[in-house]
């Protein structure tokens, strides 16, 4: 069935098929997960399902097949660890080919069981960790793949048992350590790829390392010596005396030079503080900045388990979200921002992130512990952000749980809600007016405000976010920048009829922010259509019929307190629907056609802090 245009799903009843020696469904369109029941053909010998779009993990029944010689699952959407029981299969003598997919975690041991296969193919991974050694019993290995995945520590000895090999790539991983002499001595090795990993050291002569054509260590800084064609540094040790001798002479001069240099520094620095001693004053942010992290992309590979999919925790326009472990003192746990450099605006956002989070500083912002900009194992440009890690995941998790979610969320009770709300305007009236350089957010909506272990919200995700020039009246920028992009049903009308960027913008986000958190509905709700959307549909409602509109289960939950306690339930309903009427008028405020009715952020505080009183002991 190989090389057609098949849909759907492997259907389960080719389980039935006891006999069945080969099985080819490569180059389809087959989707969803591979049947455990395949397990199930005792007798399969061949298992072709490469160049699909099949997800999930491998399944471990496969290891029942004991006749099965070659297994081909490249070139799908595969995820989790790769089964012992595959590698335990010790009849697979032609190939096994898993790359091409997102299989992630160790390399395991189990690897040495396949004592009889030709080929190995697990390039194109997220596989890591050291290599096994037990892979030096494959020993009739012809070609081995591993490229492209986070490998590391050094290249094990045991390789060296592998001489029948013709073809070895690691390449584009995180080796380190020598390059191996014994593959000099493998004389049917025709190609050896051991470029952009961290290798150091002199680079042999002889084998496969005579031929130009025959290997490639590109993108590995620290070698040395190697065939005159790689035009590589000498390595120290092969040095003439005469060079050996000039550059210690001149390292002799240069220490002496830093050493003179290194006391009138002394001396200067000595009278600056004498001569300013007397005119102290408080130090410029430039001054108390800390030193941020240094953090390398390996690093922040390992931290996230090979960029596990279990360790994603969001999604966004320019890049995906991963909890992450950090071998800090202080620091364990962090969130870190991977950006997707392949989609437009990418770079400009992760610009737009960092020169506004070094910045600025409040207790309702995400606060940034560094930054990378890099390259990946591939040489390819890498740039990352690591953030506070918020235990409590983001308002849109809260608001609106998914169905199969595997940690439902509780609900948010009222003074959840309202305290959310305030952080929030707190966060806008600290951006807009009193930062050391006003930000306009411009992408505020329930996903970008995050949770603390105390429920203190957070704002982030600033990679739209613009810095203002003040005029006399209002703030705005060159209208020369790009279009906004806010997100469909949070950003300003305005905004689409080609107005500058202004702080009314945000004032109208949140505005719709705060009717969505108290009604319970999206923006882009199925029911708005037309001339009806939320704000329409609260301003409908609102005073008499406010309480038909309400979230049912901000009701459900007040009104359960509420019944619990008979006595003075009229003052706390009363209590409980004065707040509520007082929190969506300043939603419906915010969220004005009009930018000129607009509130302003400082009263927004103001009013929002007195809805909050009015709950008293409710």
């Amino acid at each position: 069935m190989g090389a057609n245009l098949l849909t759907g799903n492997i259907s389960a009843s080719l389980g039935n098929l006891n006999a069945l020696h080969v099985l080819d469904m490569s180059y389809n369109n087959f989707s969803g997960q591979i049947p455990p029941s395949m397990g199930n053909i005792s007798q399969l010998n061949k298992l072709y399902l490469e160049g699909n779009i099949l997800s999930g993990t491998i399944p471990t029944h496969l290891g029942n097949c004991k006749n099965l010689q070659s297994l081909d699952l490249s070139h799908n959407q595969l995820t989790g660890p790769i089964p012992i029981e595959i590698l335990s299969l010790s009849s697979l003598s032609e190939v096994l080919d898993l790359s091409h997919n997102a299989l992630h975690g160790f390399l395991p041991s189990e690897i040495g069981s396949l004592i009889n296969v030709n080929d190995i193919d697990v390039s194109e991974n997220r596989l890591y960790g050291e290599i096994p050694d037990s892979i030096g019993k494959c020993v009739v290995l012809v070609n081995l793949n591993m490229n492209s995945n986070f490998f590391e520590g050094i290249i094990p000895t045991s390789l060296g048992n592998l001489k029948g090999l013709q073809f070895l790539d690691l390449s584009s991983n995180n080796l380190f350590g020598h390059v191996p002499d014994y593959f000099q001595i493998f004389h049917s090795l025709e190609f050896l790829n051991l470029s952009f990993n961290n290798l150091e050291g002199e680079v042999p002569l002889g084998g496969v390392f005579a031929n130009m054509s025959a290997f490639s260590l590109i993108g590995n800084r620290k070698i040395c010596g190697g065939i005159q064609e790689l035009h590589l540094p000498p390595c120290s040790s092969t040095q003439p005396h005469g060079k050996k001798h000039k550059a210690a002479i001149l390292a002799v001069i240069i220490a002496a030079a830093s050493g003179v240099l290194g006391l009138t520094l002394i001396l200067f620095f000595v009278l600056l503080y004498r001569t300013r001693k007397t005119r102290m004053r408080r130090p410029s942010m430039a001054a108390i900045r800390t030193e941020h992290v240094r953090v390398s992309y390996a690093e922040l590979v390992r931290a996230t388990g090979g960029l596990s999919s279990a360790n994603l925790i969001g999604v966004g326009s320019f890049g995906s979200v991963y909890k992450g472990v950090m071998d800090w003192d202080d620091i364990k746990m962090v969130a870190i921002k991977i950006l997707n450099l392949q989609q437009q605006g990418a770079s400009r956002s992760f610009i737009a992130e960092c020169e506004a989070l070094r910045s600025i500083r409040h207790r309702n912002l995400v606060k940034i512990i560094t930054a990378c900009s890099s390259v990946d194992f591939r040489g390819n440009d890498f740039k990352a952000l690591v953030l506070e890690f918020m235990e409590n995941g983001s308002l849109e998790r809260w608001l609106h749980p998914k169905v199969n979610e595997h940690c439902p969320m509780r609900n948010l009770n009222l003074e959840q809600r309202v305290s959310i709300a305030i952080d929030v305007a707190s966060a806008l009236d600290y951006l807009h007016h009193h930062s050391p350089v006003s930000i306009v957010h411009c992408d505020l909506k329930p996903s970008n405000i995050l949770l603390d272990g105390n429920m203190t919200a957070r704002v982030s995700d600033f990679g739209l976010a613009k810095f203002l020039s003040e005029s006399t009246n209002s703030f705005s920028i060159s209208a020369s920048l790009a279009a906004i992009k806010g997100s469909v049903g949070y950003m300003a009308p305005e905004y689409g009829l080609g107005s500058q960027v202004s702080t009314q913008g945000d004032v109208y986000s949140y505005g719709i922010l705060l009717l969505e958190m108290f009604t319970g509905r999206r923006p882009t709700d199925e029911a708005f259509n037309g001339s009806l959307d939320l704000h329409r549909f609260v301003e409908m409602a609102f005073p008499t019929q406010i309480m038909n509109i309400v979230d049912p289960q901000l009701i459900r939950e007040e009104y359960e307190i509420i019944n619990s306690i008979i006595q003075q339930r009229c003052t706390k309903q009363h209590r409980i629907q004065e707040c509520l009427i007082s929190v969506i008028s300043i939603g419906l405020q915010c969220s004005n056609k009009l930018p000129k009715e607009r509130m302003h952020t400082g009263e927004i505080v103001k009013k929002m802090t007195a809805a909050r009183e009015i709950l008293g002991g409710v």
